[in-house]
């Protein structure tokens, strides 16, 4: 058997693991940390290397319910604890579990390790892949036996019973037709929030990122969105393109994945569609930035808005406004949410400007060029 080194390089060793490492002496100082912590943390850290404790425990504070102990809490009850105390929490949507315990050195100083994981979802990944795969074409076969039926009754209906019968049979034809298209939907939307909470957003982006002309994207895309429902036609989803106006000059140029720009714009659309009257109008604009370093882009309608006290739900997960004409419409709670976590990975942020009862305007912005890159 080798004999073990006689020597130790802790830092390697530290930057070997799996687990980002964090410590932080009496005064909150970050005194450590790891590979692993730089790449779970990104640009946080630099905040934590500068503010300590503090700013750390406002990251992962930021997604805690609100009965659960925050990290001051936790690091309270790791000193007086003579075992780690685990804690989960959401970084940039990603799903982060760690725990944290107290640390003596030989002098009696006592120090505050937090040690974040990183989860491996392999095969929870797996598992939904296959069952996405098995739910689409369960779907796709549904929807089109629908159809089939549809063009059958239509092309026989010749006598007065025929008639009646094939009315209520095209009724039962629509109702399957509109669950299938809210669970292609859903399932759509857990796809997203799997990449999202299983941290292989970024990753994604970055290899479809590339430099597009809004004006000819949204051509090409504003076509593709013709042959598909927006949402429910009997909720206005289905009636956007008469309602739609665009105002996009030629020469704006983005940075984004088309892939996902086209997930943002659909979910605003359909958004602008569902929540307001049949017939009002949507409006979709773009202009470069004062800073011309982004491009602004803006889905406005003339609908329901959106109250002041429900404004916080608005970005948040797995919550929807209590107005009665959201709730009326189908929805998950999810689509803003990721459109969110979607464009900030782009380079970009949202928001959102409304009055109840006047419509809503939701804004987004999206890099011309890479940070870093220089204008010519």
């Amino acid at each position: 058997m080798a004999e073990p080194p006689t020597q130790i390089d802790y830092r390697a060793l530290l930057d070997g693991m799996g687990e980002g490492v964090l410590l932080f002496d009496a005064d909150g100082k970050l005194v450590l940390d790891n590979l692993p912590a730089r790449s779970i943390l990104g640009p946080n850290l630099m905040h934590i290397r500068t503010r300590g404790w503090s700013s750390l425990a406002e990251l992962l504070d930021q997604s805690r319910a609100q009965d659960a102990p925050g990290l001051n809490q936790l690091r309270e009850q790791a000193l007086r604890s003579p075992n780690p105390i685990r804690f989960h929490t959401f970084m940039g949507g990603v799903h982060t579990p760690g725990w944290i315990t107290g640390v003596y050195n030989a002098r009696g100083a006592v120090f505050s390790m937090v040690v974040l994981e990183r989860a491996d979802w392999q095969p929870l990944t797996e598992i939904m892949t296959t069952f996405r795969n098995e739910a689409r074409m369960s779907i796709s076969a549904t929807r089109g036996h629908a159809e089939l039926i549809k063009q059958i009754v239509l092309q026989n209906s010749k006598t007065p019973e025929v008639e009646r019968l094939g009315k209520r049979v095209l009724g039962f034809t629509d109702i399957i037709s509109t669950h299938m298209l809210r669970l292609q939907n859903l399932m759509n939307l857990l796809q997203r929030l799997e990449l999202l909470r299983t941290g292989a957003l970024p990753r994604l982006v970055r290899e479809q990122r590339r430099k597009l002309r809004l004006s000819d994207f949204l051509e090409d895309f504003l076509e593709e969105l013709a042959d598909e429902a927006l949402g429910d036609p009997d909720m206005g989803g289905g009636d956007f393109r008469d309602r739609l106006t665009v105002d996009v000059p030629d020469t704006l140029e983005i940075l984004a994945s088309p892939e996902h720009l086209g997930y943002a714009l659909r979910d605003l659309l359909r958004n602008a569609a569902c929540y307001s009257p049949a017939g009002s109008p949507i409006d979709l604009r773009a202009r470069l930035e004062l800073n011309r370093q982004h491009v602004r882009i803006d889905v406005n309608d003339q609908g329901y808005g959106i109250r002041a006290s429900e404004y916080g739900r608005v970005f948040a997960p797995f919550q929807r406004a209590r107005q009665p004409q959201i709730i009326g419409v189908d929805g998950y709670g999810l689509s803003l949410y990721l459109v969110q976590a979607e464009v900030q990975v782009m380079g970009g942020r949202i928001w959102f400007e409304s009055v109840e009862g006047a419509g809503s305007t939701f804004s987004f912005t999206l890099p011309v060029r890479a940070s870093g890159e220089t204008q010519l």
